[in-house]
């Protein structure tokens, strides 16, 4: 199964308890059952920082009450490389974006631009598939790691591509510079304004992702669908019509 496994979720070494809310999205909405939010990276590097950057904001999200997956994209094959997309790398990722209500996209800022390893991930999520929508009404949180100096074109384009995707991005995002001093050698992140804004995005999260949850259907109910799939609106039972004929 393409899942990266993930230890130490209860371990913080950046993290100042005194200031952390354990349950950012308390009273927003309904905890539970657990957010389930799906995290992307963008780098097969044995030491990849995006990898890292996912797994920190991976065990924040925990520390916040959501259920996390991050997925491997290592045998991942290429877009239209498989007949028909029949590789089980592919249906594991749909599945999984499917399974989850937000997502974190994380990649590498190489030349000016994501990677193609994120791209190719997104690229074989499709905006529609036997009627299911994989991306559509999730929450979606960027993030991007640099080696040089801190930039933002990744998470620009992230925020693109979460747009045609029609997920809603949340306004907050991180842009690690330099992100090779920011990990000790065990992989972890050290403390620092790089480390508290990827708190921030997580709380910010699981925030929108508990205020979507009971009104994503809504929020993603399109005329140019419903015409597309013959479904025409039931007066009898459609709550705007019902309200306009009360008037």
């Amino acid at each position: 199964m393409p899942l990266r496994s993930l230890t130490d979720f209860d371990s913080f070494p950046a993290l100042d308890p005194a200031f952390v809310r354990h349950r950012p999205a308390l009273g927003l909405g309904a905890l539970d059952p657990a957010p389930r939010i799906l995290l992307l990276y963008g780098s097969l590097r044995e030491r990849s920082f995006s990898r890292l950057a996912v797994e920190e904001a991976a065990r924040l999200l925990h520390l916040f009450g959501a259920e996390t997956r991050i997925f491997d994209p290592s045998t991942l094959p290429l877009p239209d490389q498989v007949k028909d997309d029949d590789h089980p790398a592919v249906h594991e990722l749909r599945e999984l974006s499917m399974w989850s209500e937000g997502q974190v996209w994380c990649s590498p800022e190489r030349h000016g631009q994501i990677t193609g390893i994120m791209k190719s991930q997104i690229d074989h999520l499709p905006l529609e598939m036997k009627g299911m929508r994989p991306t559509q009404g999730r929450a979606l949180a960027v993030m991007q790691v640099s080696g040089g100096s801190q930039s933002f074109n990744a998470v620009n384009t992230l925020r693109l591509l979460g747009r045609w995707m029609r997920m809603f991005t949340i306004p907050n995002q991180s842009s690690v510079a330099m992100a090779y001093k920011e990990f000790d050698e065990a992989g972890r992140m050290k403390p620092s304004s790089y480390y508290d804004r990827i708190v921030d995005v997580m709380e910010e999260l699981v925030r929108f992702t508990v205020l979507l949850r009971p009104h994503a259907v809504q929020l993603v109910d399109r005329y140019s669908e419903r015409k597309q799939a013959g479904v025409p609106v039931d007066v009898a039972t459609d709550l705007s019509s019902i309200a306009i004929a009360r008037a």
